[in-house]
């Protein structure tokens, strides 16, 4: 797969996670190649691997653009698992109802929880802060838009500071850089783009006559 060319990048996976992403590879290799329009949906899905750091406290480990959302789960035991697609919905839609009561941290003033900072979130909250909570939450996306709470327990929810940044590189706004000046989406809630509806007149065609 285009974006994980590096060993590295397999590295950090390990495991089950690097057998899926192989084989991602695998499929990616072989396909015939995209038009742009496809390869930039494929940026819009997310692979994540969440580290259980404490029982019940997760943090994102890394998170990289691939062609489907899928979710590795690395426990405290050493075991990984795949979250299926219902397991994810049920998690976001979870946390949706903690988000409207007021009892999630992804929303809390949490300057001074040092449990949050140091272990991190549940895993619906932890989900929701990665990449993958914008595409599997993104009907939740206007509670969160300009959600300073958010914003700043987003970050705590990464085990690094190196890969909160890494993460922003692969799905920030220079995402979605095509020459025409097609939606530079960030993917993440709060993203000012939404709000951007470009208006772009192109129609001064200059007409050479050729009088013949």
């Amino acid at each position: 797969m285009k974006y994980l060319k590096k060993l590295s990048d397999y590295a950090t996976v390990g495991g089950l996670g690097a057998l899926l992403v192989t084989g991602l590879a695998g499929c990616q290799d072989s396909a015939p190649k995209e038009e742009p329009k496809a390869q930039e949906k494929a940026k819009e899905a997310a692979f994540v691997i969440i580290e259980e750091t404490a029982v019940g406290k997760y943090k994102i480990k890394d998170e990289f653009p691939a062609e489907e959302t899928r979710i590795i789960l690395k426990k405290l035991d050493g075991t990984e698992k795949v979250l299926t697609q219902e397991e994810m919905d049920a998690l976001v839609k979870e946390e949706a109802a903690k988000i409207d009561d007021g009892t999630s941290n992804l929303t809390k003033d949490n300057s001074e929880n040092a449990e949050v900072a140091n272990q991190g979130m549940g895993l619906g909250e932890t989900i929701l802060a990665s990449a993958a909570g914008a595409m599997l939450g993104a009907w939740i996306g206007n509670k969160l838009f300009g959600n300073q709470n958010y914003q700043n327990n987003r970050k705590a929810g990464y085990k690094s500071p190196s890969t909160y940044s890494k993460s922003n590189k692969s799905f920030g706004s220079k995402s979605g850089t095509s020459s025409s000046g097609s939606k530079a989406k960030s993917g993440f809630f709060g993203s000012k783009s939404n709000t951007q509806s470009s208006s772009s007149s192109s129609s001064s065609s200059s007409s050479t006559r050729n009088g013949g």
